[in-house]
């Protein structure tokens, strides 16, 4: 610690600039008459991504039952939307435990929205027109995960073998990496050779239809594809958004496909949400929703080099 860590990293003329961006975001919905809610923070079930890992404290109860900071507000809002919400969004605190860098912090601020009636398609049009009002941009770049692949490295990640990307890979000068399967060498291959090029020259790229394997709360259509999309602004992720899935004996199997691959990665197993798997029951509407990084686009928008010129008080200053 120095003795300027008491100062806020950001300074006022960004911290007023944020509070602007935020301000219009509400306007946006407010025009559109959707729904401002808010959801717990604190739950007694966590995700199930094998790539998350968890902050957990104890409640001092009888029990001292272990409660969960969310990673995203996703499951209670879409129990809301069962429960008869209609159009719903929300700008809350979420937490990753040990994301720590320059586009990374463990506590970040998250936009996310749903949209009763919408497949992807309609809500990367919404997405399209938010991120024109805030960013200033003209009309987003829309490409094929298949596309971008065979663009940028001569494979077809539909058709491809683990070894082919393990090849692929060494001939970007990509060094071999243990204890990964063919989506993890997709993903080496996408963070280094593909999400560079996307988002350039001032115009977001949104990458739609994924492999269904990367997408545990998609639906996949009739070619197996995930309707899901990813946002790219400047080489840097923005969103990640899917039509949802309505199917809970569909959903609850990949969740425990995602327990699996969280034990291989030695991260503990997550604790399922039932009441969120409950409400699938019930019946979720038709809808598609997304998550955006708001710390993210104001570093977009403000074209800075890290979170902590856009944050008061990132993780090293908390």
């Amino acid at each position: 610690m120095t003795s300027a860590d008491w100062m806020p990293s950001a300074s006022f003329a960004v911290l007023h600039r944020r509070s602007e961006v935020l301000a219009k975001i509400r306007v946006f919905f407010a025009r559109k008459n959707v729904l401002e809610v808010e959801t717990p923070i604190l739950s007694h079930a966590c995700g199930t991504d094998p790539q998350s890992s968890h902050f957990v404290t104890v409640l001092e109860n009888p029990d001292r039952s272990h409660l969960y900071l969310q990673t995203s507000p996703e499951f209670a809002m879409k129990r809301l939307l069962a429960a008869g919400s209609g159009p719903i969004y929300q700008i809350c605190k979420s937490f990753r435990n040990g994301e720590m860098g320059r586009f990374h912090n463990p506590e970040f601020t998250l936009l996310e929205w749903y949209r009763v009636g919408f497949d992807h398609h309609a809500l990367m049009d919404e997405m399209d027109e938010l991120l024109r009002e805030v960013l200033i941009c003209p009309y987003a770049e829309r490409v094929t995960y298949q596309t971008l692949f065979l663009r940028h490295v001569g494979v077809d990640p539909f058709q491809t073998t683990e070894q082919t990307l393990k090849t692929q890979a060494a001939s970007f000068g990509i060094s071999e990496i243990q204890n990964i399967d063919k989506d993890g060498w997709l993903d080496v291959l996408m963070t280094h050779c593909i999400v560079p090029h996307l988002g350039q020259g001032g115009r977001p790229t949104f990458v739609y239809d994924y492999p269904a394997s990367q997408a545990a709360l998609a639906k996949i259509n009739l070619f197996g594809v995930a309707e899901r999309f990813e946002v790219y602004f400047s080489g840097v992720e923005l969103a990640n958004g899917f039509h949802e899935l309505q199917d809970p004996l569909e959903q609850r199997r990949r969740f425990e496909q995602e327990q699996e691959q969280r034990q291989k990665s030695a991260f503990p197993p997550a604790i399922l949400d039932e009441r969120f798997l409950e409400s699938l029951k019930q019946g979720l509407p038709n809808c598609a929703g997304v998550a955006l990084g708001i710390d993210r686009l104001i570093m977009a928008l403000l074209k800075t080099n890290s979170l902590a010129e856009v944050m008061a008080f990132p993780i090293n200053r908390a």
